[in-house]
């Protein structure tokens, strides 16, 4: 194992100096935090009149059935291309963090997964790797195509959320890309550690790990 060139060693009080002074920019940030969460719950609202349909374990649903009487939603689109034989190995990882929604549940809000993949394939996936989350069949409406999760490049992954009101739906917000790192508290996890996410990006000190984003895995095909 190569030597780290690790930063310099502090004496306790001037450990908890620097700890004082980086504590002052967190909070800056989770104030940060705060005003785009209070932005978000203000943003207009786009209404759902067209119907979509999805294979569950269920049967047929529809968009309102996902609600299960709630009325909030939250969709991950999770990439699985109807000819693939796994799901995406990101998108694994972000629902490996997705621990009792009954949480959520209580805050009448319902949590699912949704791609175009056959219900048989999804649900094969989900036994595999050992998640009870609903997961829903997309492949026999444009639900995917109109959700930006599918584009003519292949599939996206994409975090929807939907507000009910009696029957009409409404979506009240999206987000892509680093956005889902919202649902992946893998990544929250690691930016507390010494070595970060040992991501490409990110700003470390100089001698300190990195395995790219290509490290990620699903959580049964790990080596070590």
């Amino acid at each position: 194992m190569e030597e780290l060139k690790i930063p310099d060693i502090a004496t306790l009080d001037e450990w908890h100096a620097e700890i004082d002074k980086l504590r002052i920019k967190e909070k800056e940030l989770t104030r940060a935090h705060d005003t785009v969460n209070a932005l978000r719950r203000r943003l207009p609202m786009v209404k759902i009149d067209k119907h979509y349909e999805f294979d569950g374990v269920e049967g047929n649903v529809s968009l309102l059935d996902l609600f299960s009487g709630r009325r909030q939603l939250i969709v991950y689109h999770f990439m699985f291309d109807p000819d693939w034989e796994a799901g995406c190995p990101g998108c694994s990882w972000v629902t490996d963090a997705m621990s009792y929604p009954t949480h959520l549940h209580a805050r009448d809000t319902s949590l699912v997964l949704i791609s175009r993949a056959p219900l048989q394939k999804l649900l094969a996936f989900r036994e595999q790797m050992g998640w009870d989350l609903p997961w829903y069949s997309s492949i026999r409406s444009d639900f995917n195509f109109d959700f930006d999760a599918t584009d003519d490049e292949g599939e996206n992954h994409v975090t929807s959320v939907f507000l009910r009101d009696g029957d009409d739906i409404y979506r009240t917000y999206f987000t892509d890309k680093r956005g889902v790192e919202y649902l992946g508290s893998h990544w929250t996890y690691l930016d507390l550690t010494p070595f970060g996410r040992q991501e490409s990006w990110e700003d470390s000190p100089e001698g300190w790990p990195k395995k790219g984003s290509s490290w990620t895995r699903r959580h049964n095909e790990y080596t070590d």
